[in-house]
């Protein structure tokens, strides 16, 4: 039956549960918890002051001083008992009350050269005592030079890596990780899948040497991974080591140089040696640009730290035996610049290419980082994937990261499309300035500018689709933008492609000239990018019929080379006049071809323009269809 009021056991303990854990009840209970106490200095010197009173006043005996005066006054009375004479003090015992019958005391000893004689006199006891300076003069010297050690030891041990920091200046800097810690596998690298294999063979090595070695083959001394940045190049690295279950050495190339010459080649022997003692294992050197840079191009002349360290590292590489179970591998997005004698055969065996993923890399590489995300129902990764041409593996976590910030920031219990749509805007465009103002004719102009840029690219065949139009200021100088969605990607362009990418880019330039009769500098920008694509297309490409099918720009120059080096023209002032005519050509029959289609469309373009400055952003299907309904 029911207890406790009418309430059953269970019900009684579930209220006294709630009670217990409700918002008031743990406040109660914090608050009568009694207050934490923090360590202060103030408590140590307290104490220790304490302890310092006590020891004087009443573990010590107390000595009084007195006057010379009253030492004579106690002697000729006969109550000095024993004395010590020093150089400058005098020390003794003289009688006191009868609770207390001697009481020690102190006083300056005085030139009296008849004190001797009147202590023979009265008969007292007394020695003498020689004070050597010799001990206060060491503690005068040991002292500040303690304290100066002290500093210079501190001082080393920021600039060292722990200890003696001067002492371990020739120590490598390397991390390394032990099998367990790495924790990175080919699980989680996508869009690479290429690269994946060509290192699956290092791992089989460092797996099963045996394999290998009985048929006399020999793996890779080192392999190379190049690639743009944010391609998953480090990543790829601690996959090979977590795969592997083999020690993961991992340093920068910049940490090998110091202002000190030589520590730099201490520091890649110090390296190699931890390495041999830890085989198998992986020594992953990142940002080889830093350290391997081609030598021989010193502007100041002299010697340079740099290249002994580099050289210490290439006699290394070359002395080190293949079959001992160390690989190094290493990774630079400036292959151009390192030098030639580290991409020999017997170094840097092999390089692998990390190149930007395509559509189904980056679909996969989204599913990688959204793993740990709670996704809404709507959101198609495809689509996502498709809206980010170029984007590299770094370019993609960092999406899916805005993403997860902009649903969290708007207490949403999922990340939904319209957070990923956000998040392209503000990694690609920027910021979003809503607090910038700007004049209802910038607005109009603005408004005009990006219609032209849609328009134009939905009226011409090789152009990609419009996803959204916006006139929403972003970044530093982006007043609005056009946003295109490609149907695929694109590693080869034909000639009508290009030119139909230069019609885009001209629209809303042109689109100014239509309305306004003049021009702003919006068009900054979109004149820098279609001149380029000009002048690529009339050097570079030969796709102009008046110059016929040669380059005339000569092969990139190695970044190595002295800022002030300018190379020499492989074509004469004539073909150049020639070449600014022809990119000049290319230019102005663009113009006319986009001033014809705006032209013919100017009804859709005031309707477009209006639309964009009362709703500010505009998506490509309504677009489409004003554009049909101005057709019909």
């Amino acid at each position: 039956m029911p207890v406790n009021g009418g309430k059953a056991p269970l019900e009684d303990l579930k209220e006294k549960f709630r009670a217990l854990f409700t918002p008031g009840s743990l406040q109660k209970k914090k608050d009568a918890l009694p207050p934490k106490t923090h360590f202060s200095i103030w408590y140590f010197l307290i104490t220790f002051l304490l302890i310092v009173y006590l020891q004087q006043y009443f573990l010590s005996p107390k000595v009084e001083t007195i006057s010379y005066s009253q030492f004579k006054q106690n002697l000729v009375a006969g109550n000095v008992t024993k004395l010590i004479i020093g150089p400058e003090n005098i020390n003794g015992t003289i009688k006191g009350l009868e609770k207390k019958p001697e009481q020690a005391f102190i006083t300056l000893r005085v030139d009296d050269p008849n004190l001797v004689k009147e202590l023979d006199e009265h008969k007292i006891d007394y020695s003498g005592r020689y004070e050597s300076k010799l001990i206060s003069s060491i503690i005068s010297w040991i002292i500040p030079i303690g304290i100066m050690f002290l500093i210079w030891r501190f001082a080393m041990k920021k600039m060292g890596t722990g200890g003696m920091g001067v002492m371990s200046f020739g120590k490598s800097k390397a991390k390394l990780f032990a099998e367990n810690e790495t924790m990175v596998t080919f699980a989680d690298v996508a869009g690479i899948d290429e690269a994946k294999e060509e290192l699956q063979e290092v791992v089989e090595f460092l797996k099963n040497p045996a394999k290998f070695q009985k048929l006399g083959g020999r793996i890779p001394k080192g392999v190379l991974l190049v690639g743009p940045p944010g391609t998953g190049k480090t990543l790829l690295a601690k996959a090979v080591a977590g795969e592997a279950k083999v020690p993961f050495f991992s340093i920068s190339g910049s940490e090998f140089v110091e202002m000190f010459v030589g520590v730099g080649a201490s520091r890649v022997r110090d390296l190699f040696s931890q390495a041999a003692s830890q085989a198998p294992c992986i020594i992953f050197i990142d940002e080889l640009d830093a350290l391997g840079k081609a030598r021989g191009v010193n502007a100041f002349g002299g010697n340079d730290e740099r290249e002994q360290t580099l050289n210490q590292l290439l006699v290394e590489m070359d002395g080190f035996e293949s079959n001992k179970g160390v690989i190094i591998m290493s990774a630079t997005n400036r292959p151009e610049i390192l030098d030639p004698a580290l991409l020999r055969p017997g170094r840097f065996d092999r390089q692998v290419l990390l190149d930007r993923p395509d559509i189904n890399g980056r679909e996969a590489i989204l599913k990688i980082h959204s793993r740990k995300v709670l996704l809404g129902p709507d959101v198609d990764l495809r689509k996502i994937a498709g809206l980010v041409p170029g984007f590299a593996g770094a370019d993609l976590a960092n999406l899916v990261n805005e993403a997860a910030l902009l649903a969290a920031r708007k207490d949403k219990e999922t990340v939904g499309a319209a957070e990923f749509d956000a998040a392209i805007d503000r990694v690609v465009g920027g910021l979003e300035k809503k607090n910038r103002v700007m004049n209802p004719q910038e607005k109009e102009i603005v408004a005009f500018h990006e219609s032209g840029h849609a328009i134009v690219a939905e009226s011409v065949k090789h152009a990609d689709r419009v996803h959204k139009i916006s006139i929403i200021p972003r970044g530093i100088a982006a007043l609005g933008y056009t946003q295109q969605q490609p149907t695929e990607d694109r590693y080869l362009m034909t000639r009508p492609e290009l030119l139909d990418r230069l019609a885009v880019l001209l629209g809303g330039r042109v689109a100014e000239e239509l309305v306004f009769g003049e021009i702003s500098t919006g068009a900054q920008n979109d004149l820098q990018r279609a001149t380029a694509i000009a002048r690529s297309m009339v050097a570079e490409y030969g796709m102009s019929d008046r110059l016929g099918l040669v380059t005339y720009e000569s092969a990139r120059q190695p970044m190595f080379l002295p800022e002030n080096y300018t190379p020499n023209k492989t074509y004469s002032e004539t073909m150049a006049t020639q070449i600014d005519q022809e990119i000049s050509s290319v230019m102005e029959q663009t113009h006319q071809r986009v001033r014809n289609i705006l032209s013919e469309r100017r009804k859709v373009l005031d309707k477009l323009a209006h639309l964009l400055s009362e709703k500010e952003i505009v998506q490509g299907d309504e677009l489409r269809q004003m554009l049909s309904d101005s057709t019909n």
